[in-house]
């Protein structure tokens, strides 16, 4: 480097890559700014130049040079900076001292010096905010610093539903995804297979899957909205929920089960019902939202809105650095945001791995003939939208053509109805369904047990009542049983059958 190039790279002033000290008496400014550099956008720091653009240099000794290099030994993580040493030929004995970093990459640790951060704001040095260096540090090692990854002392085993942790790893069992084994482990281990366990203590992941407390963390929500037209005006139906993963999962999909159409297709002997987008791919949307949230921030929360054009699905984060809202939709790696709790969804059967998750939504769409989803992000949050198609009717008619005030059809107010259900006989493809068996389609959007299912409509666990609210939507097609090879299997549960 000479003089000339020093010229050069000084003609514009100050800047957010150029900073000019008088001397090294402003050697702790200059590190504070050197830090900064590596912080944002990389830059020269001279000493010996006046913010006046003055070349004067001064005098550099071994002294002065030992000085420099004790400071940068502040700067963490460790770097090596060489230094530039050029007289001005002006003024002999005099030098012009220049230091010189790259630009911050993606992903870096943040740097600091004497146990301080700084950042660039144009030309001027700044400390940085404790929510961007936490944020930087996070990036820098997710496994680390990740928010699921925390273990904090207030969160006991007695915080978490166990049942629902059984019920998970059951599904997963059912699914092939974990051994037969894994039924008979205590609930401390389950939770280590599923790297949520860390020198005894328990991670937020945990809680994030299977709280029972979601009241303590307030970024558990889900928003559910119906507006009224196409925008965020009026709305005739509004929800918030707290909930663990799989309660927001559940009242999602019901949200969305109650305010989208359904037609009836009949196929042999059965009727299959249909969402007029497919339920595969709003399912997914869901779970990658809930499973890819940003979890560290209090307004971590995931939003559903249904128009009448479309459906947005939003989840506070943003999109992996790796893609962009045109290239998700082509073949990539998977960049999760929560790699515990992803990994736990996938090993229970609730998520797919290896980035498929887009691409089969976009099939099940074109499956259906429907258009395939889009995405948005402003940086905070991550949209994912479904375009409805033109229909003008609702989920009470598509469902069907019953009500429960209706004396003479409904199951529930008049006893012969459906009284000589035979559980080994395919029902009529024309079923008129009650209020009650519709409210067993929507609790069954996850795997239930005949007791719950029960439980939840308020009626007695009885044979007759199995009959008439489960064994009948089984054979009309609309449930479907998780051990289908053994239909009285003490683990066997019911789930809803809605075809994409």
């Amino acid at each position: 480097m000479t003089i000339a190039d020093i010229k050069k790279l000084i003609a514009n002033d100050e800047s957010r890559v150029l900073e000019l000290k008088k001397s090294t008496g402003e050697l702790v400014k200059g590190m504070q700014t050197l830090c900064a550099f590596l912080n944002s956008d990389g830059g020269w720091l001279f000493f010996g130049i006046t913010p006046k653009l003055e070349i004067l240099g001064q005098n550099v000794t071994d002294n002065t040079q030992r000085e420099i290099a004790h400071e940068i030994t502040k700067i963490e993580p460790a770097i090596k900076l060489p230094l530039e040493i050029v007289e001005v030929p002006e003024r002999p004995d005099n030098f012009v001292i220049g230091i010189h970093v790259e630009a911050a990459k993606f992903g870096d640790a943040p740097y600091t010096y004497d146990g301080r951060a700084y950042y660039k704001v144009e030309s001027t040095t700044v400390q940085m905010p404790r929510a961007m260096f936490e944020e930087r540090l996070r990036r820098s090692n997710p496994t680390r610093f990740a928010w699921e990854s925390q273990t904090p002392d207030f969160l006991r085993l007695e915080d978490l539903d166990e049942r629902q942790i059984r019920n998970t790893v059951m599904y997963g069992i059912n699914k092939g995804r974990m051994p037969a084994s894994s039924a008979s482990e205590d609930t401390m281990t389950l939770l280590d297979k599923f790297a949520m366990v860390e020198n005894g203590k328990i991670k937020n992941a945990a809680a994030a899957l299977f709280t029972k407390r979601p009241q303590d963390y307030p970024q558990f929500l889900l928003r559910m909205a119906r507006f009224r037209g196409k925008e965020k005006r009026d709305f005739i139906d509004n929800m918030r929920v707290n909930g663990n993963f799989f309660e927001l999962l559940d009242a999602g999909l019901a949200f969305l089960f109650k305010h989208l159409n359904q037609s009836g297709v009949v196929k042999g002997l059965r009727r299959e019902e249909q969402l007029e987008i497919p339920f595969e791919a709003l399912r997914e949307a869901l779970t990658n939202a809930l499973c890819h949230r940003q979890l560290d921030s209090p307004s971590g929360s995931v939003g559903i809105a249904v128009f009448d054009d479309r459906v947005e699905i939003e989840n506070a984060g943003h999109l992996p650095n790796e893609l962009t809202v045109e290239t998700i939709k082509l073949p990539h790696r998977s960049y999760p945001q929560n790699p515990i709790i992803a990994n736990a969804l996938y090993m229970t059967a609730y998520l797919e791995s290896w980035g498929t998750g887009v691409s089969r939504m976009v099939d099940a769409c074109k499956a259906a003939g429907v258009p395939e989803p889009t995405y948005g992000t402003d940086g905070l949050f991550v949209w994912i939208t479904f375009k409805r198609p033109d229909l003008d009717t609702n989920l009470n008619t598509n469902l069907n053509t019953n009500s429960d005030t209706n004396p003479d059809t409904n199951p529930d107010t008049n006893p012969d109805i459906n009284s000589d259900i035979n559980p080994d006989t395919n029902s009529d493809s024309n079923l008129l369904l009650s209020d009650r068996q519709k409210e067993v389609l929507f609790y069954c959007i996850t795997p239930r047990s005949s007791r719950e299912i029960l439980n939840h409509i308020n009626v007695t666990y009885h044979n007759k009542n199995i009959a008439k609210y489960i064994t009948l939507l089984v054979n009309a097609g609309l449930l479907e049983r998780t051990v289908p090879e053994s239909p009285y299997s003490p683990n066997q549960k019911y789930v809803t059958r809605i075809k994409t």
